[in-house]
């Protein structure tokens, strides 16, 4: 049987184990686990590794120092306004205190 290209199956079928016989030296072709450029090429992924959690932990602690800052602000801002209130009623309390003086003085 012909395809359109003229190559029979004897063909299609020598075409494939050829690319098989290529994988397989491709795959003995591989360098040891114990050769160089591989235990270089881990050194350098392992490298890669350590920095990122490097990053990620730097990155933790500048995230819990933000969030510890954030806290600190929104306290002092809570304190601010409980003083402002307390001023505010003092000073109320300052004014109604001399509304009733001067009014037991005029009756007085």
């Amino acid at each position: 049987m012909r395809d359109y290209k003229g190559h029979s199956l004897s063909n299609r079928l020598e075409d494939a184990a050829k690319a098989k016989q290529a994988m397989i030296d491709k795959l003995r072709a591989r360098p040891a686990a114990g050769a160089p450029i591989v235990l270089e090429r881990k050194a350098a992924r392992q490298a890669i590794v350590t920095a990122r959690e490097a990053r990620r932990t730097e990155l933790k602690a500048a995230n819990a120092q933000a969030k510890r800052e954030r806290a600190a602000s929104e306290q002092r801002k809570v304190q601010e306004e409980e003083e402002r209130q307390t001023a505010l009623v003092a000073e109320q309390k300052a004014a109604r205190d001399a509304r009733y003086s001067a009014r037991k003085k005029r009756k007085g």
